[in-house]
C-alpha cells in the first residue's frame, strides 16, 4: 500500500495539492522522546525514582503521537508493516537483553548508578540513530515510488 497515492487520490478529489514524502519526516526531538523510552529501563536502574517522569514521558508519547503526528501515522503504520523496522526494534530488545548476560559473564556485571546510565545512553542513542535510518530508508523508498506528475501541455 502507498500512502502517498492514497492522499494524492484523496487531494484530486479535494482540490488540494498532495503531500510530499518530506511532509511525513517524523521531528528528531519525537526520535528523541523514543530514545529515552527504549533506555527507560536502564534509567530506571540508575534512578528508581525517576518513574514517574518515565511515566508522563509514555504518556507524551502516546499523546503526541495520536495529536501532533496524526497526518504522520500513515508512514509510521507503512514503517512497522516493514519487515526492516520489526528486525530493528526486535534487534534492539536483543542487543539489551544480550548486552546485560555478556556483561555478567564477564563478571562486569552493570549494578552501578554510572554502568546503567551510561548503557541507557548508548541504547538510546542507537535506537535514535536507527530509526532515523528507517525513517530515511522509507522516506526514499515512497519518494521512488511515486510516480511523476502528468506534463501538461505545451503552449
Amino acid at each position: 500500500m502507498n500512502i502517498l497515492s492514497r492522499n494524492a487520490a484523496q487531494a484530486e478529489t479535494t482540490g488540494t495539492s498532495a503531500p510530499a514524502p518530506a511532509d511525513y519526516r517524523l521531528p528528531l526531538w519525537f526520535f528523541a522522546l523514543e530514545g529515552v523510552l527504549a533506555a527507560a529501563f536502564d534509567i530506571f536502574k540508575a534512578f528508581p525514582a525517576a518513574w514517574p517522569v518515565l511515566l508522563l514521558l509514555l504518556a507524551a508519547n502516546i499523546t503526541i503521537s495520536l495529536t501532533m503526528m496524526r497526518k504522520r501515522l500513515g508512514l509510521a503504520k507503512a514503517l512497522w508493516r516493514g519487515r526492516e523496522t520489526r528486525k530493528i526494534a526486535l534487534g534492539l530488545i536483543a542487543l539489551r537483553i544480550a548486552g546485560h548476560f555478556a556483561m555478567n559473564a564477564l563478571g562486569l556485571a552493570v549494578t552501578s548508578t554510572l554502568g546503567h546510565a551510561l548503557f541507557a545512553l548508548a541504547m538510546g542513542a542507537l535506537t535514535i540513530g536507527l530509526l532515523a535510518y528507517s525513517q530515511h530508508t522509507a522516506i526514499r523508498a515512497l519518494t521512488n515510488t511515486v510516480p511523476p506528475a502528468p506534463a501538461g501541455p505545451a503552449t
